[in-house]
């Protein structure tokens, strides 16, 4: 069959987790307590470092926009899964799916950039302490979100050109919750020999880059704190970037079991269900990793919650 430009006549089929409908009744009920937590959650964070004047910060005006791409990176996937497990519709229009995918990359990215953001200002502020507010001031921070800004929307506008390129034949049923251009490109009945070393360039760009950089500043960070004497001294100093660092190992660490997942088996569904855990589960755990090892954070959250009660 002759293939057809998907953008004019047909729709996507999202197949999701499940077809059993009891099961799609309580996926729904997990997949809408766990978004409302994640959203909840990140809004308490953004409202308590907004509100305590001691919470302002570089370390803290970060995470205030590292929760603004958690809330947008999980609202790009998960609320259409809901619609579509409550409704028991599996369709998502062209228009739609560039969309997802264009937000996917933008807020993934922008979460690896700001996670990387956040590693250079653990780095001065332990191997510089001296210089840290001369270096990280308020104009330094404004640049790094706003370049991070722009290389999110360049990382998802070429993500989006790759899938606009794609022709299919046919109705297209992704087995997946939301449109994953690998899957896409899978099922794409045209040459994707240029799309796919496309997307495997892409992904190297700007996945290494952030990730190389992180552990170029972790490398110093751990090369500086074991040359403090006391060892008060280096668990004050771990104490410092603790919090970080678990949301970069959960963060990449999920990141990465998907793609060496989907690598090591051909079953979708396992890709799938490993894809949660970086779409759903990391941003609703970032807000409790934040507060609960940070006592600056449980302080102003405490201050907010009474204001409400």
């Amino acid at each position: 069959m002759e293939a057809q430009n998907l953008t004019r006549v047909w729709e996507f089929l999202l197949l999701g987790l499940s077809e059993d409908q009891e099961t799609q009744l309580f996926l729904f009920g997990l997949f809408c307590s766990m978004y409302l937590v994640t959203v909840l959650g990140n809004l308490l964070i953004i409202l308590a470092v907004t509100s305590d004047s001691h919470l302002h910060t570089p370390m803290y005006f970060f995470l205030c926009n590292l929760s603004l791409a958690d809330v947008g990176f999980t609202s790009t996937t998960i609320p259409k899964m809901l619609v579509n497990l409550q409704t028991h519709s599996k369709s998502i229009t062209y228009e739609g799916c560039l969309t997802q995918v264009f937000c996917f990359y933008f807020f993934g990215c922008l979460d690896s950039l700001l996670l990387t953001a956040m590693a250079y200002d653990r780095l001065m502020a332990i191997c510089y302490p001296l210089n840290y507010v001369v270096i990280m001031n308020d104009r330094l921070c404004g640049l790094l979100v706003l370049v991070s800004l722009l290389i999110s929307l360049l990382d998802s506008q070429l993500h989006c050109l790759v899938v606009s390129q794609l022709a299919f034949c046919t109705l297209v049923e992704i087995p997946h919750f939301f449109c994953d251009p690998p899957q896409l490109i899978r099922l794409a009945c045209s040459d994707t020999s240029t799309s796919r070393m496309l997307i495997y360039m892409i992904g190297v760009i700007f996945g290494g880059v952030p990730v190389s950089a992180i552990l170029y500043s972790y490398a110093r960070i751990v090369s500086s704190v074991l040359r403090v004497p006391s060892t008060d001294g280096k668990q004050k100093a771990f104490s410092t970037c603790g919090s970080h660092l678990s949301v970069v190992c959960l963060f990449y660490g999920t990141g990465l079991g998907v793609y060496l997942s989907s690598a090591i088996s051909s079953s979708p569904k396992k890709g799938t269900v490993t894809s949660l855990m970086y779409t759903t589960v990391a941003p609703m755990l970032n807000p409790f990793i934040y507060s609960l090892r940070n006592r600056d954070m449980k302080t102003a959250l405490w201050k907010v919650l009474r204001r409400f009660i």
